[in-house]
């Protein structure tokens, strides 16, 4: 398979850069896989899709304030982990500021910390003097294709209502529809998957098998995996969820009670051991997310419904639409 056979156009209007008014406003179109129709409907007509025996499963990781600025804003830090609160991993900007035991100042207050390591991949580890304080100094590392800086709009809007589990630094998009009332009618589980800045960015490998997954950090509970388990049909509500529980399911047999990192990467050919459906957002051209909807429904048909929802005005990527796939 070649990485351009999932591009698509995109007219750049339809890119939604700021939330709507209401969380559970989007439209949500409905692919149905097993007869390749198209329904179009709206997010709050959800609960007509439930089942018995039915399980949503969410990923319930919570985004953190994790860029961080010079106090003259022309060097950026953003964290990828903290290894220890005071030991960093970081990507940076401008690269050429930042070489091993450089000292690099952030925050309006200048915090002091130095480049104690630099990786193959250009990621620096930065150890500092002093804790900072994320709410303070830090921001939201919204997408690029939002062409905008974070706002106090995102801080509850680029967050799911039950996010709980710090460690992100994008946030498991296909949540931020839900609300506490949506919640309530939908049997649901969580596992945690820290999103990573890999996430949205396209593939660059000409073939598709050649790509190199980026990694993430996971964890799943035993009440999670027991009622994975237990169910009929698991629905998993974003690409972060059904990486999650595919991952553990490869390496495990099932879905059990774990943690560890996974460089899963699924497309067309993959088989789904435990997801039988999904709800999710629509995705950049050509990255693996859309490579995944694509494993589970097909290319054909999500290429075609992506051509029917920019022909019908659909908003796309994190603050946008929605596709419920089943």
């Amino acid at each position: 398979m070649l990485t351009s056979d999932f591009d698509y156009e995109l007219p750049p209007e339809l890119i939604a850069s700021v939330p709507l008014e209401r969380r559970d406003g989007a439209r949500m179109m409905v692919v149905d896989r097993a007869s390749g129709t198209l329904m179009h409907r709206m997010f709050t007509d959800l609960a007509e899709y439930v089942k018995p025996g039915d399980l949503w499963v969410m990923n319930d990781s919570r985004v953190e304030r994790a860029r961080f600025y010079s106090p003259d804003e022309k060097r950026e830090v953003l964290r990828l982990e903290a290894l220890t609160p005071l030991r960093w991993k970081c990507l940076v900007r401008p690269g050429k500021k930042f070489r091993l035991g450089d000292e690099v100042l952030v925050g309006v207050e200048g915090h002091r910390g130095k480049v104690v390591e630099i990786a193959e991949n250009g990621e620096r580890i930065i150890e500092w003097e002093t804790l900072i304080d994320d709410d303070k100094d830090g921001h939201l590392a919204l997408p690029h294709y939002m062409k905008r800086e974070d706002a106090e709009v995102d801080r509850e809007r680029y967050q799911t209502v039950y996010a709980n589990a710090p460690g992100s630094i994008a946030a498991p998009t296909a949540g931020l529809h839900f609300t506490p009332e949506v919640l309530s009618k939908l049997p649901h589980a969580f596992v945690t998957l820290h999103v990573g800045v890999g996430t949205f960015q396209p593939v660059k490998a000409e073939r598709v098998e050649d790509h190199v997954m980026h990694t993430e950090r996971y964890e799943v509970s035993a009440e999670t995996a027991q009622k994975v388990n237990a169910a009929k049909r698991v629905i998993a509500v974003g690409t972060t969820a059904c990486r999650t529980l595919e991952s553990v399911a490869r390496d495990h047999g099932k879905v059990v009670p774990c943690s560890g990192r996974t460089d899963i990467f699924i497309h067309p050919g993959s088989e789904f051991r435990v997801v039988g459906g999904m709800f999710t957002n629509f995705h950049l051209p050509k990255s693996s997310l859309i490579m995944l909807v694509s494993a589970l429904a097909g290319r054909d048909l999500i290429l075609a419904a992506y051509q029917e929802a920019v022909k019908e005005r659909y908003r796309f990527f994190s603050y946008g639409d929605c596709m419920l796939i089943l």
